[in-house]
């Protein structure tokens, strides 16, 4: 399958990142190489673009997709939480720009082998890395059904975990859970009727949790971003970040909220005591959304927020 993936709020994340021809971007959540292209092109041979994927068919399709562009390009089978080590592998003290889409590539969700999606059947699988031993099969048929509901309600924010979770061990006490169609009708048995459609699929919430789990998405997440400003970017440099539900936006909007903020004291204290100083600015006070043109090509784009910070 061609590897197709429409690249969200595009124009508002180049603009974002401010790029100058001669510095040097990270581009964190490779995918197709639809921002990295566009960061590329703007470069000329004096600047570098590092890009990170754990998927290695994104890499392969995206290294073919800016051959045509003159800047150095590296390119990373890591996860971006990875950065330090990778910046430092290839002597770059410092970044100008990071990006980060913290989205599943579309053509991820559209390739049924792969196991994200809960209309298409596939194998239960989820894991962005290939090599990865940790699968969504593996969470289904061996975690605890106590584990389960804990994933479904933290990383799914189900407000029907525990009946979901109750549904996955009996099924699988009969017959091992391995595709994804038989998830996904297990999870919708166990809603209400009522409840079933009220917000997509009712499978929906269950997967992202899943696919959060096996991936670690959410691990790490507020301190690599801390880190990644602090000790990734350069003064002037721009840190602009994509998400796509809530439980990424509120880590992200927290950490850029610290990073721009004078104080962080308990506001009842009559006087600063922390004597926190701010680090950044924010570019947008609130976040960006995907505007009515391009929902209407990308649909996907709905939930995406995109929120940008500078260093000082």
């Amino acid at each position: 399958m061609e590897f197709k993936h429409i690249s969200v709020m595009l124009d508002e994340c180049i603009a974002g990142l401010n790029i100058a021809p001669s510095k040097v971007y990270m581009d964190g959540t490779l995918g197709g190489g639809g921002h990295s292209s566009e960061i590329a092109k703007r470069l000329d041979s004096t600047g570098t673009l590092v890009m990170f994927d754990l998927d290695k068919t994104a890499i392969e399709f995206a290294s073919k997709r800016l051959e045509p562009y003159s800047c150095r390009k590296i390119f990373a089978h890591r996860n971006f939480k990875d950065f330090k080590e990778v910046l430092a592998e290839n002597k770059i003290a410092g970044l100008d720009g990071i990006l980060l889409d913290l989205g599943v590539s579309s053509y991820q969700i559209d390739t049924p082998e792969r196991g994200f999606s809960y209309i298409a059947d596939g194998p239960l699988n989820m894991a962005m890395d290939a090599d990865s031993s940790l699968t969504a099969e593996v969470v289904v048929n061996e975690y605890t059904e106590s584990e389960l509901e804990r994933i479904f309600r933290d990383y799914g924010e189900e407000r029907f975990s525990k009946s979901i979770a109750n549904a996955i061990t009996k099924r699988r006490r009969e017959k091992k859970i391995q595709s994804t169609l038989d998830l996904a009708n297990i999870v919708s048995s166990a809603v209400p009727a009522k409840f079933r459609f009220n917000s997509g699929h009712p499978a929906k919430r269950v997967f992202q949790a899943i696919r959060i789990e096996v991936n670690g998405e959410l691990a790490r997440l507020n301190e690599t971003i801390l880190s990644m400003f602090r000790e990734g970017l350069n003064r002037g440099g721009r840190m602009c970040i994509i998400t796509f539900h809530s439980l990424e936006d509120r880590i992200v909007k927290s950490a850029f909220n610290l990073l721009s903020s004078d104080c962080i004291c308990d506001k009842r204290l009559p006087v600063c005591v922390c004597h926190h100083k701010a680090e950044g600015v924010l570019i947008n006070k609130k976040p960006i959304v995907a505007s009515n043109v391009e929902l209407a090509s990308n649909p996907r784009a709905h939930s995406a927020k995109l929120r940008i910070i500078e260093k000082l």
